[in-house]
């Protein structure tokens, strides 16, 4: 009922003893804490909560809009919604060493598993799109440092993402990864990298976990589970993939009510009552409510 029982610190304790297992963890990403609650349900290891995602839910593209209060404040709602580990974009980290510094501290206070900072210059871009820039190897270090230095709980994951690879190739990609972990990074998250050898070069390069993006319409393929595991993947995400198959359900049913003036069509396509009251544990509200307000009016 309500919000998870166990506690920020516990669950990023528990993720960072999981994640040094080098098994394959699977984070999908939420749109909402509703969603959050089902990718715990169906048996994932963690959540992930994307920028893009956080940013078209406000109807805004990904290009460095949104704030850290916003960003945080939904992280929160979606982070104590379930027993499982979350991990959230926070883009350059919201301006110079000193905002990453407060950023990080923000996100600790919200619950959050960990976070990327990325080396994008301001204002950013999707990963997957072209004319991309990026910071010098200086600029990039101060974020991951600053980063580092403002953590308060060392189990607070604090991953470096580097989007060079689209800007000067593989090499430089490597190498920046290398000066990040050196920089303090606990785990690398190499964008757009267009092949498996591609990701089995970094994780040679590396000895921090390192992510795989495996998102529907850009630069990688969708690479399985299983491939990405044998070469070495320590997280996978697919940021926008709920988001992308809820709006696209929504738009076909606008269309459907549109076209035939009702819903009925589409009933087998919709989550039950029953399952959505299931996924929201509505009888354990109901039976709170009986227990609190279980008197009689003396007479």
């Amino acid at each position: 009922m309500l919000y998870s029982t166990i506690s920020a610190a516990e669950k990023r304790r528990l993720f960072r003893e999981r994640l040094a297992t080098g098994e394959l963890l699977r984070f999908p990403g939420a749109f909402n804490p509703l969603s959050a609650r089902s990718i715990e349900q169906k048996g994932f290891e963690g959540v992930y909560i994307s920028g893009a995602v956080l940013s078209a839910d406000l109807g805004l593209p990904d290009i460095g809009l949104t704030t850290l209060t916003e960003v945080a404040g939904r992280g929160q709602q979606i982070a104590r919604m379930t027993d499982l580990p979350a991990i959230i974009d926070a883009d350059t980290g919201f301006g110079e060493p000193m905002n990453v510094a407060r950023t990080i501290q923000t996100l600790e206070d919200a619950g959050l598993a960990g976070t990327h900072i990325e080396d994008q210059i301001n204002p950013k871009r999707c990963g997957h799109l072209d004319g991309k820039s990026v910071v010098d190897d200086d600029t990039a270090i101060k974020r991951i440092r600053a980063a580092v230095d403002a953590r308060r709980d060392p189990n607070f994951l604090i991953m470096a993402r580097t989007d060079i690879a689209a800007v000067d190739g593989l090499q430089a990609a490597i190498d920046r990864a290398k000066a990040l972990v050196d920089a303090g990074a606990d785990a690398i998250f190499p964008e757009a990298m267009r092949s498996l050898e591609e990701f089995a070069a970094v994780r040679a390069a590396v000895d921090v976990p390192i992510l795989a993006n495996m998102t529907e319409f850009g630069k990688s393929d969708l690479f399985s589970v299983d491939q990405l595991r044998d070469v070495g993947v320590n997280i996978v995400i697919w940021p926008v993939s709920l988001l992308r198959i809820a709006m696209d359900a929504a738009s076909r049913a606008l269309d459907t009510l549109t076209e035939e003036g009702h819903l009925t069509s589409k009933l087998g396509e919709m989550q039950h009552r029953a399952d959505l009251y299931d996924l929201i544990d509505y009888e354990a509200y109901n039976h709170f409510d009986t227990n609190v307000f279980n008197f009689q009016i003396a007479r």
